[in-house]
Parts: structure tokens; sequence; C-alpha cells
């Protein structure tokens, strides 16, 4: 199994204090890494290169997405806003100012029309970002608690509180089925043919559901959580889960034996809490203080 074989290929300095997030474009060849510097760069990890700087918010900033074309980024704050940017010349679209409080998460729908985002303030907004139209399209106000995270697919939105539920929205029906998990559920994330989600827990497990009936499939534990909202992500193949962990490793679980068969070490007792993997190919970045690593069985063939 080359999945096995992953070492770690390029390390960054990114330069922001420290990094909240980093995440693939969709694609796999570039990166966003979101810093406590207020500041969003845009890298090409597998040279090592800075491409572009996005500095507009008043604060950290959370969470970023590239759009499906590459041409747009969104990203959230805990300046309460969303901004949309324009990728090339750098600089903000659009604003967002519907949140109470500080946004933890965002995303794109699956055509780039529409950005999702949750916040502290326990709902889901949902921006049209190809109108000038300001205010929300719709507000899901659900959530007993701070929003963690958002999944979104083609016809399903999943979200995860620190309320101990998680949330399915099918929006053709617009139905919501809720999940009792009794934990905080820091992230949540849905394997790539759409039939499980997998959500990090505040109690140092991952859980695999089964997204249809609702039933535990899996539990993985070996990652420490401790007080921090960590992410896990997915393989290619569905084949692994892996997460970060507050002791400074990454753990690859197997999806159906649940035995942890890898561990990465990213920085020693400094938390990894995100993490990305590439949609097609087995390299992972991972983010620990000031600093992304990527990892992979061979450098990037041109």
């Amino acid at each position: 199994m080359t999945e096995l074989e992953l070492s770690n290929l390029v390390t960054i300095k990114c330069k922001q204090q420290v990094i909240r997030a980093v995440r693939f474009n969709i694609d796999g060849s570039y990166c966003l890494t979101c810093g406590a510097d207020k500041k969003i760069k845009l890298w090409n990890p597998h040279r090592q290169l800075l491409l572009k700087t996005y500095g507009g918010h008043a604060n950290e900033v959370l969470d970023a997405a590239g759009s499906c074309d590459s041409s747009h980024i969104i990203s959230c704050s805990t300046d309460k806003s969303v901004i949309l940017w324009d990728v090339a010349t750098g600089q903000p679209v659009r604003r967002y100012r519907g949140h109470a409080s500080s946004v933890t998460c965002v995303k794109f729908n699956e055509e780039s029309t529409m950005a999702v985002s949750g916040s502290v303030d326990n709902t889901v907004a949902f921006w049209d970002v190809v109108s000038r139209r300001q205010e929300p399209v719709q507000v899901l106000k659900d959530a007993k608690d701070t929003i963690t995270s958002i999944q979104v697919t083609n016809n399903e939105i999943l979200t995860c509180s620190v309320d101990c539920h998680v949330r399915l929205y099918d929006i053709r029906v617009g139905k919501m089925i809720s999940d009792y998990i009794g934990q905080i559920v820091t992230f949540g994330s849905i394997t790539h043919d759409g039939q499980c989600y997998v959500l990090s827990c505040a109690d140092s497990t991952i859980k695999l559901f089964d997204k249809d009936s609702g039933e535990l499939l899996n539990t993985f534990t070996g990652h420490e959580s401790k007080d921090y909202l960590l992410e896990n992500a997915i393989n290619e193949k569905d084949s692994l889960i892996i997460s970060g962990s507050a002791s400074g490793e990454i753990f690859y679980y197997d999806l159906i034996s649940s035995k942890c068969i890898k561990k990465l070490l990213h920085n020693l007792n400094k938390p990894v809490i995100s993490i990305s993997h590439h949609p097609t190919d087995s390299y992972l970045l991972s983010a620990s203080e000031d600093e992304i690593k990527l990892w992979g069985t061979s450098p990037m063939e041109e």
C-alpha cells in the first residue's frame, strides 16, 4: 500500500503568526492558508511558491475556500464578516456582514454560485455571490450553539455544532435530519462516495456514521483532542481517515478496521489542528503553528 510510504516533501514557514486553516484548491495544485495575521495566502505548495496575499479582514481569518474555477476565494473571520475575493487582483469583491459573531467556517456550493458560512452566533447563512445582494439569501437557525464546520455537496449540507448535533440538510426537498452525537463535534467530512460522514469529536474520537441510516459504523481512537477543534480528512480512495492531534502527530486510520496504520510527526507537542487532503492524489497538507507541511509519496510530476 503506497499510502504508507508518505514522507515530508515540503515545509513552508508562512509568516502568519498562527495558521488557522489550510485548504487545497479544487484540483490540488494550489492551497490557501488562513492566518491569525488577518491575511489569506495563496501558495503552490508543491513548489514552495507564495503566489498572492489577500488582506482586508479586520481580525483573524478562520477559514477559506477556492471557487470551482479557481477565480474567486471566499473567506471568514473573527471580525464577523465573510469576504469574496478576486484571485487575480487580490481585491475584495464583496463583504458580507450578516453574522452577529465570529464566522468559523465557510464553503462554496458545487457551482460556486453560493457561499455557506457558519458562526459562533449558532447560524448558517447562505450568500448569493453572483448577484450584488448584501443580505443572506437564507439563514438556518436550528443549532443551539456554535457551528464548527460545514460541508456542501451538490444537494446536501452537513453542519456540525458544539451543541453535540450534526444536521444534514437536503436542499432539493428542504428537509433536515438532526443526529445527536453525545459529544461536541469539532469537524465533519463526507466520504467521496457520499455514503458516510466522518465526525471529529471533542472526546478524542472520530466517529464514522452511515449517512442514510444514521448508524455508527466505526470509532477511531489514538489522537488527542484536548481543547482543540481538530479537523479530519479522508483520502482520495475513501480507505483512510486522517486526523491531526494535540501531540503534533498526524494519524492515519484504516476506515474498515479502524486501526491506526501510520503516524506522521509534524512537530512534537505543537498541535496539528488543520489538515487538507488532495482531491485525487495521496498528498496531505498539515498546519502547525506558523508552518505547513506537504506530505506525499514523491514530488509532483510536472
